[in-house]
């Protein structure tokens, strides 16, 4: 083989993968959780989309090879200027857990939580929902029910996480201002 053939194979694999991540994480109730591997697949389906279009019209010579090769890029692209670069840029943030409300009696993976997304300048999403972890790094995500507290299966736990590290509004007891005399 050669390495025009190896370049293509593992250009258009790495593609594949990211626009898989992309579309499972756009479209339905999987989740990323791992900031490293939001980023990787919203940036990386921006970045390589023109990439692997202009790899695949050059590095395939028939006319057959270059039209299946640049129809998954294309149909990229054109989902990319469909959704705006700017939303995919403001949505590549990970939900953070900032307070875990119930806890699952019969299933340590399934949490009802409070979770906060980071949008920059934009401030903050929140959320409430139900989440089934499937691993550290992806996580199955579903609203709320409203009976939760009738429900035996849910234990209340309120824990506080604060895994996007936000300072609280009010200080702790022992830091408050108190007057020189």
């Amino acid at each position: 083989m050669t390495t025009t053939k190896y370049i293509s194979r593992i250009l258009n694999g790495i593609f594949i993968l990211i626009l898989l991540l992309f579309v499972l994480d756009m479209l339905t109730s999987f989740e990323i959780k791992s900031q490293a591997i939001k980023s990787f697949a919203y940036f990386g389906i921006m970045a390589l989309s023109p990439l692997t279009l202009l790899w695949n019209l050059w590095a395939f010579r028939t006319r057959k090879g270059r039209t299946i090769g640049s129809t998954l890029p294309t149909l990229a692209l054109v989902g990319i200027l469909i959704i705006g670069p700017l939303n995919i840029v403001y949505s590549s943030s990970a939900w953070k857990t900032q307070k875990v409300l119930y806890q699952n009696g019969h299933l340590d993976f399934k949490k009802v939580e409070f979770q906060v997304q980071d949008v920059g300048a934009l401030g903050y999403n929140k959320r409430t929902v139900e989440v089934t972890y499937l691993t550290s790094l992806f996580m199955m995500v579903s609203p709320m029910a409203k009976d939760i507290d009738n429900r035996v299966e849910w234990i209340k736990v309120d824990k506080e996480v604060n895994e996007l590290e936000l300072k609280s509004p009010n200080p702790p007891p022992s830091a408050k201002y108190s007057p020189i005399r």
